[in-house]
């Protein structure tokens, strides 16, 4: 059985523990960046790079076989402003990403951790809000979708408490823009908020 390709997309830098500059793996590193946390097989990756070819994009993916899956997907769609970066998204944003340096993240379907013991492994809590304040640009936005209404609570809660953010109206993804995890799934309901860096 044959392994299949690694995706030429990937970006794998010398030194894991300190900010990186993600901007230069891109053709055009002056273009602004956007984030996509947990970017699974790619689908939004690959309709939003395509509707905006003047934004640069990054997912960020843990999982290996997500990550060569959704780069040979882009690869495919001839998707030149999308780069991948495997790492946990928390390590990423809040250790590898620089200041003032992130024009949009997008936070689609994190894992809840449901039960009561391992919400601690859950990605937001007030020291990631630090980490999303010090890396996105002045004016910069984050975006929540998930279907896990009392985790949606939590982390609607947390961000309009903190007075550095204000509420926008909530992003709303197109019919090609919508993760494959929310296609399946699509017949609960789903909870959506986006902030802005004030």
């Amino acid at each position: 059985m044959s392994r299949k390709k690694k995706t030429t997309l990937r970006i794998e830098p010398e030194n894991w523990l300190d900010p990186y500059d993600f901007k230069d793996a891109f053709p055009h590193p002056k273009r602004p960046l956007e984030v996509d946390i947990g970017s699974g097989k790619g689908r939004f990756l690959v309709a939003r790079s395509n509707k905006f070819s003047e934004v640069n994009y990054l997912g960020i993916e843990r999982q290996l076989i997500r990550i060569n899956s959704s780069g040979r997907r882009c690869e495919r769609a001839g998707c030149e402003n999308v780069r991948l970066f495997r790492m946990e998204g928390y390590y990423a944003i809040s250790r590898m990403m620089p200041p003032n340096y992130v024009a949009n993240y997008y936070f689609f379907f994190p894992d809840p951790w449901p039960k009561a013991r391992h919400h601690d492994y859950r990605l937001f809590n007030p020291a990631f809000m630090d980490a999303l304040f010090r890396t996105l640009e002045e004016g910069g936005c984050l975006h929540v979708a998930t279907d896990h209404l009392p985790y949606f609570e939590e982390i609607h809660g947390l961000l309009r408490r903190d007075p550095r953010f204000d509420e926008i109206a909530a992003f709303q993804p197109d019919e090609e823009e919508r993760t494959d995890f929310e296609l399946v799934f699509s017949h609960k309901q789903i909870g959506r908020c986006s902030f802005r860096k004030i």
